[in-house]
């Protein structure tokens, strides 16, 4: 079975950039589509980006678009999710997870009862 784990989170100031990393292993991803998601307090966990290993489409919600961008290895053990600009509202806990089609454009990848296995998770904060 597929195993998630991120990496990359930290306390950072608003403007600057971070880059996370989503380690996969136990399976092959060549046909996943993997999201990344986040839970701010007080709300609800929500995708903000998706990428198909399909063909490497990739989706981002309104919120995201423009200053992250979501990337793969060429070996597609890695899920990278460049952050730049950050905002104080960017921060959360990130998870990466397993979308439950094999394409991102099926187009539910931001609700996240449509992801199957999830990382553990790593926090970002952005303050001043």
């Amino acid at each position: 079975q597929v195993q998630l784990v991120e990496s990359g989170g930290g306390l950072v100031q608003p403007g600057v950039s971070l880059r996370l990393s989503c380690v996969a292993s136990g399976v092959t991803l060549d046909y996943y589509a993997i999201g990344w998601l986040r839970q701010a307090p007080g709300k609800e966990r929500e995708g903000i980006s998706c990428i198909s290993m399909t063909d490497g489409s990739t989706y981002y919600a309104d919120s995201v678009k423009g200053r992250f961008t979501i990337s793969t290895d060429n070996r597609k053990k890695t899920i990278s999710l460049q952050m730049n600009s950050l905002k104080p509202e960017d921060t959360a806990v990130y998870y990466c997870a397993t979308y439950r089609f094999s394409h991102c454009g099926s187009g539910t990848y931001y609700r996240s009862s449509d992801y199957l296995r999830w990382g553990q998770g790593t926090q970002v904060t952005v303050s001043s």
